[in-house]
């Protein structure tokens, strides 16, 4: 029997769903974060349940030759890039594995329907947004990312998946709240009312080069904010907008509703092949623009248009991938329960002159069913929903839409295959499911589905 705060060598047998190495014991499962398949590892067993355990690393024995050292000096107690003691390599053949997983366990679907997954050239600095929490840490100011499973901060240096001018952007901030007296609005983790700072953001255009800086605060009069915005104006080449989000409530949620311009505009541009988007702090854009465009053409690849196609894009967003199928629909109505999305994608529609687009403010599961109704018939349906999936509601008016095809855009591989095992119950057939490699150094990956009735 495997006893709390015993130490064990093991072997890893599997892979679990965040890149975990996986060891068994007469078949009972101890989850090792860090631990690569295919390695003899000595670990300390920190949390016994009665199904499983978990151990902590202490010392690789035999060592996979997929292991690499990771660059980051702050890997083993930041929370973003779990897999970067994996080679590049190796990543994609951990998400392949288990978006095949998934597909069988979850979904009753043949492993042969998955590709492997679309990977990168360039694994590094990939991101064009962060999000940067700050907060007051055993008495000292800290601006960078949560450690794995709390909130205590983990001081920024350099992130090796960010631009390098979220570097630049964190170390500013850090030095200007510290010369002001500037106070934050998280102490050790928890919500400080009387405190002022809670985020930073920092949005960059791929293509254009064009920098946002958005400060998240829980009031609207900050102190010292000219000598703010003079640090940025004055350090960061490219800046074009300097924004004050307020966000007075005690939450996770990390931006509020009201921006304010403190200087230059609203928003920032950038391209998504020949497409222009707006992007203001609230627009949902995807954060990995090079791996986007191989997404979105599988996208329209899968959805198989002529010219001749009515199509629904639920879950639209700020209307990224309904322009994309706007190319060669004849007609596109996409659905987002997100009002400024809704009116984002209105905008982005009409600066590309975009003509054959059409946007509502709904819930999918209720606004399609409301076009039916009216006669608007799919051969397409495209939908790219949130993490936890469709909404059942969404699935069944699919069933009575009866489009030719569904193409399903996923950032889960679990909620996809229960979607998919649905539909496939519904009348539909599992063609090809295509994972793109989003986000490297992390257990997450984007999917894209192609289906037929």
């Amino acid at each position: 029997m495997i006893e709390k705060n015993n130490e064990y060598i093991l072997d890893i047998v599997g892979v679990g769903y965040e890149g975990e190495g996986i060891a068994k014991v007469d078949g009972y499962p101890i989850f090792i974060e860090g631990a690569i398949l295919g390695e003899k590892v000595k670990t300390l067993i920190v949390k016994v349940k009665k199904n499983y355990a978990y151990g902590k690393l202490i010392e690789v024995i035999e060592k996979s030759e997929q292991r690499v050292e990771p660059k980051c000096k702050v890997y083993k107690r930041c929370g973003g890039c779990t897999v970067q003691h994996m080679s590049y390599k190796k990543q994609l053949d951990y998400k392949f594995e288990r978006v095949k997983d998934c597909m069988t366990k979850i979904g009753g679907l043949d492993s042969s329907l998955v590709e492997y997954p679309i990977g990168t050239e360039n694994p590094e600095r990939y991101r064009n947004k962060v999000q940067l929490p700050v907060g007051i840490v055993n008495g000292e100011l800290s601006v960078g990312f949560y450690a794995p499973r709390s909130h205590n901060i983990i001081n920024l240096e350099t992130c090796l998946i960010q631009d390098k001018v979220a570097d630049k952007v964190a170390k500013l901030t850090r030095e200007w709240m510290i010369k002001y007296n500037i106070s934050a609005a998280s102490i050790d983790g928890v919500f400080n009312k009387n405190g002022l700072i809670r985020h930073i953001m920092i949005r960059k255009g791929f293509t254009t080069k064009e920098i946002m800086v958005v400060l998240v605060s829980t009031k609207k009069n900050i102190p010292h904010i000219n000598e703010f915005i003079n640090e940025v104006k004055n350090n960061i080449d490219g800046i074009k907008s300097i924004i004050l989000n307020v966000n007075s409530e005690n939450t996770n949620v990390i931006l509020g509703q009201e921006c304010i311009t403190l200087w230059g505009e609203d928003t920032i541009t950038d391209y998504i092949e020949s497409f222009k988007f707006n992007i203001s702090p609230l627009s949902f854009f995807q954060v990995n623009p090079v791996q986007t465009e191989k997404l979105y053409s599988k996208a329209l690849e899968y959805a198989g248009l002529t010219g001749e196609e009515t199509v629904f894009d639920a879950y639209c967003g700020t209307g990224t991938i309904t322009l994309f199928l706007s190319q060669k629909a004849k007609k596109v109505y996409g659905v987002e329960i997100i009002e400024p999305a809704i009116i984002n994608a209105r905008e982005n529609s009409r600066i590309n002159n975009i003509d054959n687009a059409e946007f509502f403010v709904g819930k999918s599961e209720e606004i399609i069913p409301e076009l039916i109704e009216k006669g608007i018939v799919p051969e397409v349906i495209v939908v790219d929903p949130p993490r936890k999936g469709c909404d059942i509601k969404l699935l069944d008016s699919i069933e009575k839409a009866k489009p030719r095809r569904i193409v399903y855009v996923s950032c889960d591989p679990s909620t996809l295959a229960r979607d998919l095992k649905i539909l496939e119950e519904k009348g539909y057939r599992t063609k090809i499911v295509q994972p793109v490699d989003m986000f490297p150094h992390t257990s997450h990956v984007e999917c894209v589905v192609k289906m037929i009735r």
